[in-house]
């Protein structure tokens, strides 16, 4: 019995939440579930699962955030997603309860998808969302009018500014769910005997379950095969067009929703005229000009802000490592302490305040508003080079990580464009590019500012990411021409009003994404910073024995603390180059030279190809086991004392630097994004095509920067 009792108390109940695209609904599943939320994926898709919990009055629901949808009629992978869970595929575990968000100024589209839940016969409660907005435009809903036509709990909300989100929750800690009235006979548009079949087959509830299934289970590849072989097979022996069957359910829909709304809105939605603002963002030349100095303005500020930070964690990292050395006993252990697992943590944390800032700014973007508009802006000069105006999504997203980017280019229904955009999404420079360019360009770029208030910095910065961008247009252009495809394609886009950014989402974006990137990047940095250590710390013994041996010898008759110190530092350097991972280096140092680039930056080169952040500690973890690590140096302070010894100059000068910040704006370092283009386009014909091109392109245009810098 008690062990009954206890497995009542902890059963978490499920809750979907659903909506339209732009309706607040992310605003309402992180008030819901706050920091506890974690990201996987559906089985057989790629679309992110996102869940959260809440726990109300001793009892833990999770909340499922289902992708955005404006109906059941889903044609991409985020919205079939939808029909397999709301639909007892068993494929996924049906929710308990629904949770339907609506905007209130947008009641008859909201309704559309809402009266499609009711039929499916969930637990469904609606949320009229961004009840603000209907007051400014003087739109009144009669809520327990539409209560009494639909049969399920309404509640009023105003989520941006958390009104009404209180009793949110006392709904669902009530379990206010209820089935409401079926608003459309499924059986005027399928014949019946056939819903039964379906019905019977798939040990469904009610003949819409039954019409959906018939439409979309075939499409589903997580369904069993056996399963969809037997829908399509009983689709090609009905008498029935699946078009003109839809099409007549959306006509009986909107005939019983245009009827509620007629009853239930007291004054419909004025016309208004064209937004001043838009009519500045969407200009054909200012447009471009806004949005080029937003994105100045981001890179300035990641500067500004992020460099004291940036500076305090880099000098305790640095310090640790001294603290190690000074007070653990010599050997192995300490060395790979303060030379390997230190600096490749300090590797990771020290960028989380630039990762921060760059996807809160991307946040506040997506929240105003203003992405839409930019969608809608760059299609007018995408379309030329073979791109949808909806690459613009995929391709921003890039400028985070071109993981997301790669799979937002899904929702692209025609497949050359879908293909163009995936192919050259990983040319954005992520976030991942971002330690390398901050760290060179600290070196190489003096901190001062043009014209009075641009920082020179910044402008190098924002120049590499229009250099990403150019290469975006030219390789698109070249795919325009190689990839050949009869469909047509057009651009829909809803541009939402504008609306202050809501800071605690963007705190939980920030705070979400920096998580991400210290426990996903973070676990490769560390790993490689690791295998790293141990690569440089040993090679073939009779190499490393006759150093050591001849560099004990020299060290028996000299006396002198600054001769000693010589001989230390120069047998630490011939260690280095004669370990594993030093035979490496030298190995491909001939093909790398004519870039400005020796060995150990060879070694970085390999290294970083799992990720290209790793560069920045590959690099601290060589120097720190090439020097002191008593001298607390600094990531930037060790790489800006390093010198050539052939050329007798600073290893990371101008030419180098330069070459080195342009050989990651094309290179394709990054197994991961090769992984998710693979599992995309379900071929790996196109990773590897995407690989050679983009490394030719980097070592090229490499080349020339060296040459002409030189």
């Amino acid at each position: 019995m008690a062990e009954t009792l206890l497995s009542k108390q902890i059963k978490s109940h499920k809750v979907a939440l659903i909506g339209n695209p732009n309706v607040g609904k992310s605003t309402i599943f992180n008030f819901l579930t706050g920091l506890s939320q974690k990201i996987g994926n559906y089985p057989g898709v790629t679309v992110d699962k996102k869940t959260g919990n809440v726990n109300l009055n001793g009892e833990t629901f999770e909340i499922l955030d289902l992708p955005g949808t404006y109906s059941l009629f889903p044609n991409s992978e985020d919205e079939i997603i939808a029909h397999r869970v709301l639909n007892h595929t068993k494929i996924e575990a049906r929710p308990d309860y629904v949770l339907m968000v609506i905007d209130s100024s947008q009641l008859s589209r909201g309704l559309f998808l809402a009266t499609q839940l009711i039929d499916l016969g969930v637990n469904l409660a609606i949320i009229l969302n961004m009840s603000d907005l209907a007051e400014k435009r003087k739109i009144e809903i009669k809520t327990y009018e539409l209560f009494k036509h639909l049969g399920v709990p309404i509640l009023s909300t105003d989520a941006r500014n958390q009104k009404g989100l209180d009793q949110l929750k006392s709904l669902i800690s009530e379990r206010n769910f209820s089935k409401g009235k079926a608003l459309v006979d499924i059986k005027q548009v399928i014949p019946a005997e056939i819903l039964e079949k379906v019905m019977a087959k798939f040990d469904l509830e009610n003949p819409y379950q039954a019409y959906q299934m018939i439409r979309f289970g075939a499409k589903d590849v997580a369904m069993p095969e056996e399963s969809r072989i037997w829908l399509i097979e009983l689709i090609a022996s009905s008498d029935f067009n699946m078009q003109e069957a839809q099409l007549e359910e959306t006509k009986l829909r909107y005939k019983k929703i245009t009827d509620i709304v007629s009853q239930i809105v007291v004054k419909k939605e004025e016309a208004k005229p064209k937004s001043k603002i838009d009519s500045l963002i969407l200009h054909p030349v200012w447009g471009y000009l806004i949005f080029a100095g937003i994105l100045l303005l981001i890179f300035q500020t990641i500067f500004t802000w992020a460099s004291y930070p940036m500076d305090m964690i880099d000098g305790l990292f640095a310090q640790i490592s001294g603290l190690l050395i000074e007070n653990l006993p010599a050997g192995p252990l300490t060395s790979l302490l303060a030379e390997g697992v230190v600096p490749g943590i300090g590797g990771v944390v020290i960028f989380i305040p630039q990762i921060a800032l760059l996807f809160g700014f991307l946040a506040i973007l997506e929240d105003t508003g203003y992405m839409s508009r930019v969608v809608f802006l760059m299609d007018r000069w995408m379309r030329p080079f073979g791109l949808h105006g909806k690459s613009i999504v995929p391709l921003v997203s890039g400028i985070a990580c071109a993981i997301p980017g790669v799979m937002a280019a899904r929702n692209i229904a025609n497949w050359k464009e879908k293909m163009i955009t995936i192919m050259v999404t990983p040319l954005m420079s992520c976030s991942a590019r971002l330690p390398v360019y901050i760290i060179l360009i600290g070196l190489t770029v003096p901190d001062e500012l043009v014209l009075g208030f641009v920082n020179l910095q910044a402008l190098a910065l924002l120049s590499l990411y229009l250099l990403g961008i150019i290469g975006v247009l030219l390789t698109s252009l070249l795919l325009k021409f190689y990839l050949k495809t009869k469909e047509q394609s057009f651009l829909l886009v809803e541009l939402p009003p504008y609306r202050f950014p809501r800071w605690g989402d963007v705190g939980i974006t920030m705070f979400e994404k920096s998580k991400t990137f210290v426990t996903e990047a973070g676990k490769v940095i560390l790993a490689i910073s690791i295998v790293l250590w141990v690569l440089a710390s040993y090679g073939p013994p009779s190499r490393m024995d006759q150093i050591r041996e001849e560099s004990q010898a020299r060290l028996e008759n000299v006396s002198d603390e600054e001769l000693i110190a010589s001989i230390e530092a120069e047998t630490s350097s011939l260690l280095l180059e004669n370990s594993f991972i030093g035979i490496m280096g030298r190995a491909i140092e001939p093909v790398i030279r004519p870039l400005g680039y020796d060995w150990k930056i060879g070694i970085a080169l390999i290294t970083s190809f799992a990720a290209r952040e790793v560069f920045i500690s590959t690099m601290a973890t060589i120097y720190s086991i090439e020097g002191d690590a008593e001298d607390e140096l600094t990531i930037r302070e060790k790489l800006n004392q390093q010198i050539n010894p052939v050329t007798g100059e600073k290893t990371f000068n101008k030419a180098t630097s330069f070459s080195l910040m342009v050989f990651y704006v094309f290179a394709m370092q990054c197994m991961s994004t090769l992984a998710v283009v693979k599992r995309e386009t379900k071929t790996w014909k196109w990773p590897i095509i995407q690989t050679v091109y983009m490394s030719a392109l980097a070592y090229l245009m490499a080349f020339l920067t060296f040459q002409i810098l030189s």
